[in-house]
């Protein structure tokens, strides 16, 4: 009997971690980080040309 109930909070686990993965994957890069990235991107071609 334990070992079905085991299971059933296994499933019901897995299924929420998908979930709530899957919701965060989807919000996507916010804006102002995205900024930053750029930031960084430019400043490293910046540098690799000046070497």
């Amino acid at each position: 009997m334990h070992s079905g109930q085991n299971k059933e909070r296994e499933r019901f686990i897995d299924e929420n971690l998908r979930r709530v993965y899957e919701e965060t994957v989807d919000e996507g890069i916010p804006d102002k980080f995205a900024e930053l990235l750029n930031k960084l991107k430019e400043q490293e071609k910046e540098n690799g040309a000046s070497k």
